[in-house]
C-alpha cells in the first residue's frame, strides 16, 4: 500500500481550501472514515465575526473525503474522526494555514453485524408478547435477508412478523421495528415502536394470517421509512396512515393509534405499541381533508368501535 501521510494531505488541501470565498478568514471541516458502509464530510468557511460564509463549491467536502479515504487505507494507527482546520494567511503572499487532526471516537463507532444488542431487544420483545399469550414457534419467520451490516428495510437485522394466540382473539405484531438500528452508533430503539393488529380468534384461518401478516411486514416498511410516526400518533392519538389495496375490500384505510402498553426491558428504555386498524371508507365519510393526518375521523372511527385511546 503506498504510503500517505499528513503532510501528503495538507499539501493537497492547502491549494483546494485557499480557493475560499473572498469573506472567509477560517474554515473548518469534520469527517469520519468509512464505517459500516458509510463516510461524512460536514464543514465550512467563516469571516471574522465566525458566521459561516456560503460557497457553493462541493469541491473543499469532495477532497476532504478523499483526503480522509487515502489517509484512512494508509493508517498504521487506528482512527475514525478527522478534523481539518484551514486559515487565511495574513499577507496575499503567504502560504495558508492547513492543520488535520485524526482521533478515534469509540461513541461514533456503529454497531456491528454481530453485536448483542440485537439478540437482547429481540428477547425483550418475545418475554413482553409471551406475558399476553402464546407465541406461536416458527411464525416469526424473517421477510428478506438482512445485508452483510445486518440491515434490513427496517434498518436493524429484524423484519418479521409474531403471531400470538391470546384469550379469544388472536394479535399479529411487528417484529424489529424496535431493534437498534445496525451500522450506527445512536442510542435508539430503532424507530422506537412496534405495531400490531387483533382479530377474533374463530375469524383467522393460517391463508388470512398470512396476509394480514404480509400487510403488517408492509405497514412495518412505511413506518421505518416514515421514523418519526411513533410520535406523531402519540401527539394525536390516532392518525389516518396510509390507504389498502382492493384485496381488502371493503376495508380500504389503516388508522394507527396510541395503546398503553409498552415493552420494557429493550436496550434504550421502553417502546410503545402502535395498534393498526383496518377500517371501510364509510367509517370516515365527512372527515376534514385539510386536518393533519386525519386525526379527528380516526379517534371518532376508534370510538365507534369501542377502542379507547
Amino acid at each position: 500500500m503506498a504510503s500517505y501521510s499528513i503532510d501528503d494531505a495538507i499539501r493537497e488541501l492547502v491549494p483546494v481550501l485557499s480557493k475560499a470565498p473572498a469573506a472567509a478568514v477560517s474554515g473548518e471541516w469534520a469527517a469520519t472514515t468509512m464505517q459500516a458502509g458509510h463516510s461524512s464530510s460536514t464543514g465550512g468557511y467563516r469571516d471574522a465575526t465566525g458566521k459561516p460564509v456560503s460557497d457553493d463549491s462541493r469541491d473543499p467536502l469532495r477532497i476532504i473525503g478523499d483526503v480522509v479515504e487515502r489517509l484512512d487505507e494508509a493508517a498504521t494507527e487506528r482512527f475514525n474522526r478527522v478534523v481539518v482546520r484551514w486559515k487565511k494567511p495574513a499577507l496575499p503572499f503567504m502560504r495558508a494555514q492547513v492543520t488535520i487532526e485524526t482521533s478515534f471516537d469509540q461513541a461514533i463507532v456503529p454497531r456491528g453485524p454481530d453485536d448483542p444488542i440485537y439478540e437482547r431487544a429481540a428477547s425483550a420483545r418475545r418475554a413482553f408478547w409471551q406475558s399476553r399469550g402464546t407465541v406461536r414457534e416458527g411464525f416469526a419467520a424473517e421477510r428478506a435477508p438482512a445485508n452483510v451490516y445486518a440491515q434490513t428495510k427496517w434498518f436493524g437485522p429484524h423484519r418479521r412478523i409474531l403471531a400470538i394466540d391470546a384469550p379469544g382473539k388472536v394479535i399479529l405484531a411487528t417484529d424489529g421495528l424496535s431493534t437498534p438500528w445496525a451500522g450506527i452508533s445512536e442510542p435508539e430503539n430503532g424507530v422506537e415502536c412496534e405495531l400490531f393488529m387483533e382479530f377474533g380468534a374463530a375469524t383467522l384461518d393460517a391463508a388470512t394470517i398470512a396476509d394480514w401478516g404480509t400487510l403488517l411486514i408492509d405497514l412495518g416498511d412505511l413506518v421505518a421509512d416514515g421514523y418519526r410516526v411513533a410520535r406523531d400518533v402519540e401527539k394525536h392519538g390516532a392518525i389516518l396512515f396510509c390507504r389498502l389495496t382492493e384485496d381488502y375490500l371493503p376495508l380500504s384505510r389503516v388508522i394507527l393509534s396510541r395503546d398503553p402498553g409498552r415493552i420494557d426491558g429493550m436496550p434504550f428504555g421502553s417502546v410503545p405499541l402502535i395498534r393498526a386498524t383496518a377500517i371501510a371508507a364509510t367509517e370516515i365519510e365527512g372527515r376534514d381533508p385539510d386536518e393533519d393526518w386525519g386525526a379527528s375521523a380516526a379517534r371518532q372511527a376508534l370510538a365507534k368501535r369501542g377502542i379507547e385511546l
